[in-house]
């Protein structure tokens, strides 16, 4: 059948193909008369694989300055299934070697490692805040995910029940109120360009409060993480993904969590 998005896979291979070789040479010759970059992902066979490896052209995998664009040129994935067969697919659905998406880090402004989940989906994802946009960050404190908001020059109305850190409180367009992310009433608040959510919190409890700002139509454009306690909630995590307009996905920078995004978009732009 046709590709399909499974949410913990960082990345898909989409074009799946067995090709004999007789030598090292021969391996790089045959991956090379396909296309130019490939990235080797080594399970087995690890030296004679490097070695086929290095005879490939080499590809860049610097870290990514945040507002970098995603690579566009094509990124094939291979690997030594036996020592004279090789498994590749010249089409993958992350243009990053293994999904992984790498960054220069700030690791003097941001209160928490956190923000490398915003930087990471606004790499991967089509749009993201600017000037002019007001946007909700629900469980806000320490502030990473309002550090780039505020970074971006979005206005942030954030809410926790702690305070942010002095640095981030102190960004031009923050607003900070003590209290719960979970009784904020969409109807108190009024409309919001975006809402943000790095809480911890069980997933069902997240979708209560998610769908309630969809039914009064008061947000356009959602980031939230679905952070899992022990087992995976895979029912709940499909019912995000049921959403219309949604998108469910494993960053590299999550953990034992996904990042579920709804836009103010056609599906086919989530793609």
């Amino acid at each position: 059948g046709l590709p399909r998005r499974v949410a913990w896979a960082q990345n898909i291979w989409e074009s799946p193909v067995f090709i004999p070789i007789e030598s090292i040479g021969d391996g790089a010759r045959k991956l090379s008369a396909i296309q130019r970059n490939w990235h080797l992902h080594s399970e087995e066979h690890h030296r004679r694989a490097a070695l086929i490896q290095e005879k490939l052209p080499h590809v860049s995998e610097k870290p990514l300055r945040f507002g970098d664009p995603a690579p566009t040129a094509p990124l094939g994935s291979w690997t030594l299934w036996e020592p004279g067969l090789i498994l590749a697919s010249a089409r993958c659905s992350s243009p990053f070697p293994d999904g992984e998406v790498r960054f220069h880090e700030n690791k003097i402004d941001p209160p928490s490692r956190a923000y490398l989940k915003l930087w990471e989906t606004f790499t991967l994802l089509p749009k993201r805040p600017g000037p002019g946009d007001l946007c909700l960050d629900l469980g806000s404190a320490p502030g990473g995910w309002t550090w780039v908001l505020a970074s971006l020059g979005a206005q942030v109305f954030s809410i926790d029940k702690a305070h942010l850190a002095p640095q981030v409180e102190a960004m031009p367009g923050v607003t900070h109120c003590i209290g719960s992310g979970f009784a904020l009433d969409p109807r108190h608040a009024g409309a919001v360009d975006w809402l943000f959510s790095d809480m911890i919190c069980y997933p069902d409890r997240l979708y209560e409060v998610i769908t309630r700002w969809i039914a009064l139509g008061s947000c356009r454009n959602f980031v939230c993480t679905l952070k899992f306690q022990a087992e995976t909630d895979h029912i709940t995590a499909a019912k995000f993904a049921a959403i219309p307009g949604s998108r469910v996905m494993h960053l590299s920078c999550n953990k034992h969590e996904l990042t579920w995004v709804r836009l103010e978009a056609t599906p086919d732009q989530l793609s």
